[in-house]
């Protein structure tokens, strides 16, 4: 059964941080690129961060370049990421997202975590 399951949202200051942890079982994990997504009330799900499967070549939305930091544990199926300087627009249900290498694979989407930034 595949399962990608997040942890470490809740609410922080402005300026604050928190660290996001994705542990995913069920498939290959080493074989996918992952990434986290995130969604606020009333927008579309946006890109945030995307770590790749070799390499672990990385890369930011601009919105979150400089204080956000993904990275991942292929020995232990996890992905995190690092939120720093946290703004209230960062406000959002934070996901994990499994990238599906080849065509007969599928995609896989974690529940999400609540992420709100306010004083």
């Amino acid at each position: 059964q595949v399962q990608l399951v997040e942890s470490g949202g809740g609410l922080v200051q402005p300026g604050g941080s928190l660290r996001l942890s994705c542990l995913a079982s069920g498939f290959t994990f080493s074989t996918r690129d992952m990434s986290w997504y995130r969604q606020a009330p009333g927008n579309e799900r946006e890109l945030v961060a995307t770590i790749t499967n070799i390499g672990g070549i990385t890369n930011y939305a601009d919105s979150v370049k400089g204080r956000f930091t993904i990275s991942r544990d292929n020995a232990k199926n996890t992905v995190h990421l690092q939120m720093n300087s946290l703004k209230p627009e960062d406000t959002a249900v934070y996901y994990c997202y499994a990238k599906r290498r080849w065509t007969w694979e599928y995609d896989y989407w974690g529940q999400g975590t609540q992420v709100t930034v306010s004083s």
